[in-house]
Order: C-alpha cells, then sequence, then structure tokens
C-alpha cells in the first residue's frame, strides 16, 4: 500500500492535544502533540510525514516528469471541461516556477511562489483557489505514489486577492430581455431561436450548461428536475459539483415561459435543442449588441438572478442554485420539500412581478 497522508492532525479536547492517525504498508500508527493552537497540529503533522518519508521513493524526480503523468490520470478519469483549464494553469503557472525541480526538494515556499505569481499576475481569488486545488491534487496523486509527503496546508491565499467581478444586468436591461424577443442574424432582423432559453437562466439561475442538457422529461409542471449538464466541449456530465442534481421550483412566470417553449420544441428531447454552447453564446453576445444591452457573459445570468432573488431566505437560495448538499433521489428530494417548494415559488412570482411591473411603468 502506498504511503500517503491525505488528512491532517485535530485536537481532541478531551485529551487536550493534537492527534493525527497516518498508515503505512498495512501498519497504522498514531502521532500527537500537547502544544496549543497551530504549532502543536504542525508538530504532529511532521512526525507523522517524517515516519511516512521513511518510505518514500524517488524522490529525485523531477516535477516536470511527474506532473504528466497526474494529467494523464486526469484525462482519463475527468471530463474534458475539468482537466483542460488544469492544462493551462499547469503550462502558464505552475511549470515555469517549479517545473524543473525534484519533487525531494520541493517546499511549502515553493508552491506560495506559485500562486503568490499568479496573484501579482492579475489572478482572481477564485482563480487562485482552482491553482490552489491543482497543487493540492496533484500532492495528493504524488504522496499515494510515494513520490513526497508533502501538502499544501500551509500554502495560503493573499488577503488582498481580489474576487472577481461580477456584472449583472440591470432592471431596464431585463425589461428589454422580456419584451424584445428579435435579434440580427446575417443583417436580418429576425427571432431569437434562444430567447426563451436567456429568460429561463434569469428566472432561474441554471447554469449554461444545465441550459444546454435540460430536456422535457426534467420538466415537472412546477419543477425542474436537473440530471445533467452539457459542457462547451459537448460533454454530458452530470454538473458542475455534486449539488448540481437537484430540484428547481418555478415562478409563474418560468412555467409559461416553458408552455411556449413546448409548444415550440416538444414534446421530447432537448428543450431549446442548443446546437452547442458556443454557438449559444455567440448568439447571446449577437443580441446583446442589437438591443444595446451591456455585454456580460451567459454565466452572469445566473448572477443576475442571484442579485435579483437576494431577498429570498439564504436555504431557499442554495437549493435553487445548487449550493447546498443535494438528497440521493428526487423523488424523496421533492417529496421532502413540496411544502417548501411552494413558497420559492410564491416568493419567486412576487419578485419577477414586482421587477418587470415597475420597470413598465417608468
Amino acid at each position: 500500500m502506498a504511503n500517503e497522508r491525505t488528512n491532517t492532525a485535530k485536537w481532541i479536547e478531551s485529551r487536550k492535544r493534537w492527534q493525527i492517525n497516518v498508515q503505512k504498508d498495512g501498519v497504522r500508527k498514531t502521532f500527537t502533540s500537547a502544544k496549543p493552537g497551530r504549532t502543536g497540529q504542525r508538530e504532529a503533522n511532521k512526525k507523522a510525514d517524517e515516519w511516512l518519508a521513511q518510505g518514500v521513493v524517488q524522490s529525485s524526480t523531477k516535477i516536470n516528469t511527474l506532473y504528466p503523468m497526474f494529467m494523464d490520470v486526469k484525462r482519463a478519469t475527468t471530463s474534458k471541461g475539468n482537466y483542460t483549464p488544469m492544462e493551462g494553469r499547469w503550462r502558464n503557472k505552475i511549470q515555469p516556477i517549479i517545473g524543473t525541480k525534484n519533487i525531494g526538494k520541493l517546499t511549502c515556499g515553493d508552491l506560495q511562489t506559485v500562486l503568490d505569481c499568479a496573484l501579482a499576475d492579475g489572478y482572481s481569488r477564485k482563480s487562485l483557489q482552482n491553482l490552489r486545488a491543482d497543487l493540492s491534487a496533484f500532492l495528493k496523486w504524488a504522496r499515494k505514489n510515494k513520490y513526497t509527503t508533502l501538502t499544501t496546508e500551509d500554502v495560503e491565499i493573499a488577503r488582498s486577492a481580489k474576487k472577481g467581478e461580477k456584472r449583472i444586468l440591470q432592471p431596464k436591461d431585463i425589461l428589454v430581455l422580456f419584451n424584445v424577443d428579435t435579434t440580427n442574424y446575417r443583417n436580418k432582423k429576425i427571432a431569437d431561436e434562444y430567447i426563451n432559453a436567456y429568460r429561463l437562466e434569469v428566472l432561474t439561475g441554471l447554469r449554461p450548461g444545465e441550459i444546454n442538457g435540460l430536456e422535457w422529461i426534467d420538466w415537472k409542471g412546477d419543477r425542474l428536475e436537473l440530471r445533467r449538464a452539457v459542457n462547451v466541449y459537448g460533454e454530458t456530465t452530470t454538473g458542475k459539483n455534486e449539488n448540481a442534481r437537484r430540484v428547481v421550483y418555478l415562478s409563474d412566470l418560468a412555467q409559461q415561459l416553458l408552455q411556449n417553449q413546448y409548444e415550440i420544441t416538444g414534446p421530447k428531447g432537448s428543450v431549446f435543442c442548443i446546437s452547442s454552447l458556443r454557438h449559444y453564446y455567440k448568439r447571446w453576445k449577437i443580441y446583446c449588441t442589437t438591443n444595446s444591452i451591456p455585454d456580460i457573459s451567459l454565466y452572469e445570468l445566473r448572477h443576475t438572478f442571484v442579485s435579483i432573488s437576494d431577498v429570498l431566505p439564504e436555504a431557499q437560495m442554495k437549493k435553487l442554485v445548487g449550493h447546498s448538499r443535494s438528497m440521493d433521489t428526487y423523488g424523496i428530494y421533492g417529496h421532502a420539500l413540496d411544502d417548501d417548494g411552494k413558497e420559492i415559488s410564491e416568493n419567486l412570482n412576487h419578485i419577477f412581478e414586482k421587477l418587470l411591473k415597475t420597470q413598465q411603468a417608468k
């Protein structure tokens, strides 16, 4: 069994000490420290690492050799939408700084330098979090294969890292979106075939990939049961994260929108018949230009929904946008939340009716 430490020491209040359990070649050992605070945690972790390090092999192998091996695993086990951005971060941010180093000489300081340089190059907090996650995943793989015992637990994202700027549609722009169906395409004014898709994003907070993966079997009257997403590479996945499979309750406006769309493309197959996400993105950009709507991304329509609906209770918002723990089946999830679902729908009705009536009166 490969040596690894994927956990960290925990404070045992009853014993007033830090404690960590690790396993190597079938042997399990416990290491402790009575020192308070992070000092004690680091001491216990260090004891565990030193014991595990006794079995480390091939520590002289260069990162340039190991990281491509790690990426081979990612390509074999994850979607293209997941590993392609990782490949870009490796080429642009990780390899230039630590690529030529031996894995055995790699330090937390080296990893911190990777993050700090990315910050200096303008990486947002979210991008830095993704970069740190890449490094953590690589080191976990390396520990399992006896190349190192290093972890990223002491590697931090600077407090000065800024959140990426999120743009949203303003109320006057939303009024345009819900009242203008036309766009210019190939020098002709035509009805935009994806107009209901844009509108549903604003009404529900669905991600573009979820809109692309939506099928008529997912629509259950007052709710959508999200089962899949189709990414920019045309791959069908279960969604961005473990919370992506969820029930989304619909306002009356969203239900009417889907009914209108059903008369166009129903009753089987894809709801919006999007040829590809790239084409969908392109058509949205053209619609915005044609109708003098600010140049925001399709994903920012999701941000628009969250901003409009910020008066909803936090628990309801998390269920709608997929930021809460998912139930095992839609049957259980939908049944357990029937009363809550009605309340969510009523709240959404009030929010969007008030928004559109207020703008129309101006």
